[in-house]
């Protein structure tokens, strides 16, 4: 049975978590006299209210969940803050659509990018900066800061992380899970201040560097600028930026064990290091396309392919320059490196790399079969056997994100949207990318798809970030039934 009566208290909870973060961002809004001030002020209010009403319903709640008991709570927590969070787009007016509203706020706690809005400088800065702040909070996920904060009133945080964690494996590094998800927001927090500083140091406003520095930690892609990273016109910029969207691509797990000095676990990792060729390898090749292409020098050439190939492997989706003038090749190259994805328990979205490599060595071990039918062939990752059941659960996710993928792609077309058009948005949505092609390309937002497709991408975005089952389990009547 679901212990709904605990979720609902806990949900409570997270949207009074919520209303702190509404009012740091009135405070925003205060500090420049813009007027967005009211709108915080009044969706703070409505959210503290809807959450002290949920928290006290919830009241004498048996506070022990198990794993379905996660699944429910992960998917309708991110649904609330979006809903939520919508509200001072649409009590501001400057999104006065609910449609166009709620698909702002779930591309940023999904950290998708992408965005309705064809002049985001229009945004007074209050705005601007809870744009940027969803992403930043949808990074490493609501519930993973909450795993730290749950245990404070009874509540096992294991369940909640089984469900929300990214990727087939999780590493622990701690017996205790809340310990591991202090430790990996202490590290997220670290990143974002140093970045913030690095930022500051290259020309940008305290007020940008704090923005894109969220936008860039969560790898979500939204930008204080509509022309995004492209506006500043500096190769430094663009470069820290290179570096630490690639950073925020590895497992954060990984990262715990490089600052614990275990360095010889972190550079053997076979995910990190397929990570790491795929950026070389694409990078590479894109440079030698846009020089021999006329790009003037080989140093931009480099740069605006590393900037892009980052960008869209870590699912951030910022921009330098509009790629759909690139050669129609690079496209089809983005749109693979959009489909992989970078690492596992990280920040990014797509397939993720450490089930791009059971996959090759699943078919691997097929083409020795074929040679050697009663061989016995396990499939290694980091020298530890990985088990059929987690195999099996590979192979079932990747058939069912392309069958998912494909299926959008119809109802797109059969929306009206244009074939490229389609194939980038499902692509970016699913996979928590933000830059699509065609119309919807980097220099274009995605407010002229029809308000169903935006619903249909909303959807894609939750699905994508949950890890497609986690969402899609609550659909199947075996999940609801008591036993």
């Amino acid at each position: 049975m679901i212990n709904l009566k605990a979720i609902t208290r806990i949900i409570g909870i997270l949207l009074l978590l919520e209303t702190l973060f509404l009012l740091l961002c009135a405070g925003v809004s205060f500090y420049y006299r813009d007027d967005a001030l009211r709108a915080f002020v009044e969706s703070g209010a409505v959210t503290a209210g809807a959450g002290l009403l949920l928290f006290f319903l919830g009241k004498g709640a048996f506070l022990q969940l198990t794993r379905r008991d996660g699944y429910v709570l992960v998917t309708f927590a991110w649904v609330a803050f979006s809903l939520f969070g919508m509200l001072p787009f649409y009590f501001s007016g400057y999104i006065p659509d609910v449609t166009n509203a709620f698909f702002e706020t779930m591309s940023g706690f999904s950290t998708t990018g992408a965005t309705i809005l064809d002049n985001v400088e229009i945004l007074p800065h209050g705005l601007q900066f809870w744009r940027c702040m969803t992403q930043w909070i949808g990074g490493l996920g609501i519930i993973l800061f909450t795993i730290a904060v749950l245990p404070i009133f009874g509540v096992s945080g294991l369940q909640v992380f089984a469900a929300e964690a990214s990727g087939p494996t999780h590493n622990k590094v701690h017996p205790r899970i809340g310990i591991t998800a202090k430790w990996i927001w202490s590290i997220y927090a670290s990143i974002t201040i140093v970045l913030t500083l690095l930022l500051m140091l290259g020309g940008m406003s305290w007020f940008d560097s704090i923005c894109h520095a969220f936008s860039t930690t969560g790898t979500g892609g939204f930008s204080t600028h509509q022309e995004s990273i492209a506006y500043y016109r500096s190769p430094y910029i663009e470069y820290v930026i290179s570096a630490f969207m690639f950073v925020c691509g590895i497992n954060f797990t990984l990262l715990l064990f490089f600052l614990n000095r275990k360095f010889k676990r972190f550079f053997n990792d076979t995910e990190l290091r397929l990570y790491f060729w795929s950026i070389v390898l694409f990078t590479g090749c894109i440079t030698l396309i846009l020089y021999v292409n006329g790009v003037p020098s080989l140093e931009k050439a480099f740069r605006d392919a590393l900037f892009q190939v980052v960008a869209m492997q870590t699912s951030t989706g910022f921009t330098t320059v509009d790629y759909m003038f690139w050669p129609p090749v690079t496209w089809g190259m983005l749109l693979v490196l959009m489909l992989v994805g970078a690492c596992a328990g990280s920040t990014t979205g797509g397939l993720k790399c450490i089930r791009v490599a059971i996959l090759a060595r699943v078919l691997k071990n097929e083409f020795k079969h074929i040679l050697h039918p009663t061989a016995v062939l396990p499939i290694r990752i980091n020298r530890q056997v990985i088990s059929p059941t987690v195999v099996s659960t590979v192979l079932a996710f990747c058939f069912f994100y392309l069958v998912i993928t494909g299926i959008s792609i119809l109802l797109m077309l059969a929306m009206g949207v244009g074939f490229n058009e389609s194939i980038g948005c499902v692509i970016a949505s699913i996979g928590n990318m933000g830059l699509s092609l065609g119309e919807m390309g980097p220099a274009y937002s995605w407010n002229a798809l029809p308000a169903l497709a935006k619903w249909l991408m909303a959807f894609l975005m939750l699905i994508g970030r949950l890890e497609l089952f986690t969402v899609l389990l609550l659909f199947t009547p075996d999940f609801w039934r008591r036993n």
